[in-house]
């Protein structure tokens, strides 16, 4: 993760770090193989610079965080999931816009 404004979500942490979390949360669910993850990692480092404060932006491991995956169904990535207190309000699979990502962060707000 290149931005250090990115969060690391496990599944160890999960709940308090964004079911618990009074900012909007962004999980990017992703895994290192996986290229249009990779893709998209410049628009949610530059999501997390951007919201530094006032949202929590993170990602899910998929391959290391199973139970956080399996808990939100996710069946293809990268998957997004917005969410306002602890309850998801926007879910996006595959690549997404940043302005469009940043609109659904704001809506949540």
């Amino acid at each position: 993760m290149a931005s250090t404004a990115v969060f690391e979500f496990t599944d160890a942490n999960f709940d308090t770090e964004a079911m618990q979390s009074s900012q909007p949360v962004l999980v990017d669910f992703w895994a290192e193989w996986c290229g249009p993850c990779r893709a998209l990692a410049p628009t949610i480092d530059e999501l997390a610079g951007d919201y530094e404060g006032r949202a929590k932006i993170g990602k899910v491991d998929v391959d290391s965080n199973r139970e956080v995956a399996a808990k939100f169904q996710i069946m293809s990535i990268p998957t997004i999931v917005i969410m306002k207190n602890g309850e998801v309000v926007k879910k996006v699979v595959g690549i997404a816009d940043k302005a469009d990502l940043a609109a659904a962060i704001d809506a949540a707000m």
